[in-house]
């Protein structure tokens, strides 16, 4: 009997490009992928991890059925006897603890699923205001999220650069070449900003390494966590030299002589010892800035995740905003006021957050930042007594034990829970912990609408997706898993009650209530939308997949002289004045490097990795790849380090061993670990086991007092180490 071959037009979510993807589907299995030729803005690009995103789909290592934990290992149980047993322990568990007692934490990867993310807030959140949230944000964006609730009042509102008509680009802790944009879904990132040069602008990458971005366009090497020195000495150049045009600001902002009274004393000349940038090249950086009618300072997760991440972003939105470039063509533009209600999201999630904001977490007392506790304190909520001590704890699409502070501790701690439920694809490092492992749908198994990432599309865009292929073996997608639990705990919680009786009424009207219902209307309701039935020819879910398969531009640019609909304030001005924002900054002038640790962590991304879950791709992992660190050849020679020797690096949090490389394009005193690795045979994907490696959160603090007290963020860049060389490179 022929095959049958299919050639369906879909979309990666691996990362925030969203890549235009053909996939090639052989009697119902995804054989391969290629990048779609006719996507509009992708044009045939995808990188290696789009492409081999196959073997992930098919990979024989993958969970495809509800998995139990025994004294022997795990075994193969039904989804009926699965989801009985966690229903009813989290019912006893509920009713002894209240919802106080359970936790979630979701990973990167469920945010570039609509319907993964509506389940888990709907779950954790209808069992009780006091139940625990957690995310992959907290080591990657909450820091953006904060600034933006502290300028604009509203976390959603996030400017993001003009990418198609700026002429001066500065991009701070960002390597987009590798990471492919974030906050910034621009596919063909590295064209985009050739297209800068081509037009006779410029692209300035500061950074501590000469990441293959700085290499590609100009590198201004800048030490680590030594941001916002920067930032307030580009402000202070621009107000002392008379560059600012206040009136203008004035107009816009309330403030603004708090600010210049903020970053008064850090000259160029004074934070030239802790930037390693001299003071000629940051005045004249701040009179380009200001001088140049199309200009943006973008920055990104080397901003974020700083001890001071909070208070960078907010430097950075300020310099766009006193050099004139916040909000106007080529600067630094609001996308969100294209998509999905604009300036009625922006109102209406500045009340809700600025109500959330005002709660802490129940260790550390650290606000929490957009519904989301801080990750890096979990174990301790786990491990701490007394009320809210979290007794049960889900994990979706994460693997919190590689990605947060210290997890060694989070791994211990997953011992003492009473319930402990997965849902993913692979047994790994945290979920080879829990008491049970329920399959999950790829990306290709399930339809989609990219919601989290039109707030930053630098081309305004839509793209919807059906499934391409049925899931593999008994994988349900997140929605479903949590829509059956609530169902069977609805005796127990009154939220999911009233869920289920709006359920049954809707359905006696033919309408299911599903997450397509909400982004369907979302999508008719915004820029292109069909306004449900006024815009003739309008967009909707259904017109994407049936008539625009590869998506559709919506408009050639983001419009600006919006900056009144994306402030949620009031006053429709942007606050400047900040108590926790003078606060960061005495404490960035008392800061300390301590004795004996001389050299400075940072992380990196590589170009064949995805955080921690893609190790296990043969295509990726071509060559024997592992992890090696990135020294500078003066740094090493000084310590007597060859390249490819194994060496020992050591924080006062805890220490790692690895191989080394040896370089030039780094700045000395700077040691460059790429984090996701440390692989330890926990759990079953035999080639990421193979690969090992060590996981580098080892040398960062959990401890309260090394969050970041405005946002929850880890702290994972900046950290003091010493290397030492355990032996020399072994010959090949």
């Amino acid at each position: 009997m022929a095959s049958t071959i299919e050639h369906k037009t879909t979309f990666c979510r691996i990362c925030e490009p969203l890549c235009g993807m053909v996939a090639t589907v052989e009697d119902g299995r995804l054989t391969a992928l290629r990048p779609d030729k006719d996507h509009p803005l992708s044009a045939g690009f995808a990188c290696q991890k789009g492409i081999a995103f196959t073997e992930v789909q098919n990979d024989p290592d993958r969970v495809t059925t509800p998995l139990r934990k025994t004294p022997d290992g795990y075994e193969p149980v039904s989804w009926e006897a699965a989801l009985s047993d966690i229903a009813a322990r989290l019912a006893r568990i509920l009713k002894a603890n209240g919802s106080g007692a359970v936790g979630w934490y979701m990973g990167n990867p469920g945010a570039f699923s609509y319907a993964h993310t509506f389940a888990a807030l709907m779950f954790i959140k209808g069992l009780g205001r006091d139940s625990h949230y957690f995310t992959a944000s907290s080591q990657d964006t909450n820091s953006r999220l904060i600034a933006s609730q502290m300028l604009y009042g509203a976390p959603t509102s996030v400017p993001i650069p003009d990418l198609t008509r700026t002429d001066l680009l500065v991009m701070m802790g960002a390597n987009p070449v590798v990471s492919h944009g974030s906050f910034l879904t621009a596919p063909r990132i590295k064209d985009r900003m050739h297209d800068i040069v081509k037009r006779g602008g410029r692209v300035v990458v500061v950074d501590p390494r000469r990441t293959e971005t700085a290499a590609a366009f100009e590198w201004l090497p800048v030490m680590p966590d030594a941001d916002s020195y920067l930032l307030l000495s580009l402000l202070q150049v621009m107000f002392a030299e008379g560059l600012v045009n206040t009136a203008q600001v004035k107009a816009l902002a309330d403030g603004v002589e708090w600010l210049q009274a903020l970053s008064a004393r850090f000259t160029p000349e004074f934070t030239a010892a802790q930037t390693g940038i001299d003071a000629d090249s940051v005045r004249s950086l701040a009179r380009d800035l200001v001088r140049e009618p199309r200009a943006a300072v973008y920055g990104r997760l080397g901003t974020c995740v700083g001890r001071y991440g909070t208070l960078t972003t907010y430097l950075i939105d300020a310099v766009n905003l006193v050099a004139g470039n916040l909000d106007v063509p080529g600067g630094s533009v609001f996308s969100s006021m294209e998509t999905l209600g604009g300036r009625w999201q922006a109102t209406m999630m500045g009340l809700a957050m600025r109500r959330s904001y005002r709660n802490r977490s129940r260790v550390g007392g650290i606000p929490i930042a957009v519904a989301m506790e801080p990750a890096a304190l979990m174990a301790k909520e786990i491990t701490t007594p007394g009320d809210r001590q979290i007794k049960a704890m889900f994990v979706s699409a994460g693997n919190p034990v590689l990605s947060v502070p210290n997890g060694d501790e989070l791994e211990a701690a997953f011992e003492s829970l009473e319930l402990s439920v997965a849902l993913d694809f692979y047994v790994t490092e945290t979920t080879g912990r829990c008491d049970y492992i329920l399959p999950v749908t790829t990306m290709y198994e399930r339809d989609d609408f990219p919601y989290t990432f039109q707030a930053f599309q630098a081309t305004p865009f839509r793209q919807a997706t059906e499934a391409v292929v049925a899931p593999a073996g008994e994988a349900r997608p997140e929605w479903d898993i949590v829509e059956d639990l609530a169902v069977r705990l609805a005796p127990d919680v009154r939220a999911f009650a009233v869920f289920g009786g709006l359920r049954k009424a809707l359905g006696r009207f033919g309408v299911s209530l599903k997450p397509r219902m909400m982004i369907d209307g979302l999508i008719r309701m915004s820029q292109g939308g069909d306004l449900f039935g006024l815009r003739r020819g309008g967009l909707t879910h259904r017109r994407l997949t049936e008539e625009h398969p590869h998506g559709v531009v919506v408009a050639p640019h983001i419009r600006t002289g919006v900056l009144r609909n994306a402030v949620a304030y009031v006053s429709r001005r942007v606050r400047l004045v900040h108590p926790g924002i003078a606060d960061e900054v005495d404490k960035l002038s008392r800061g300390s490097h301590p004795e004996g640790y001389p050299l400075r962590m940072i992380g990196m991304r590589e170009p064949r990795s995805e955080n921690s879950w893609m190790h296990n791709s043969p295509l990726l992992m071509r060559g024997e790849r592992g992890q090696r660190a990135l020294m500078h050849v003066d740094d090493a020679a000084e310590l007597a380090i060859a390249d490819g020797d194994l060496v020992q690096v050591t924080s006062p949090y805890g220490a790692i061993t690895l191989e080394v490389t040896t370089t030039k394009d780094l700045m000395t005193g700077v040691i460059a670990v790429p984090h996701g690795w440390g692989h330890t045979g926990t759990g079953t994907w035999k080639l990421a086991n193979r690969a090992g490696g060590s996981n580098v959160n080892r040398l960062t603090s959990s401890a309260p007092e090394d969050v970041e007290s405005l946002s929850g963020m880890a702290w994972l860049t900046g950290v003091p180490v010493r290397v030492e060389r355990v032996r020399e490179s072994v010959p090949s």
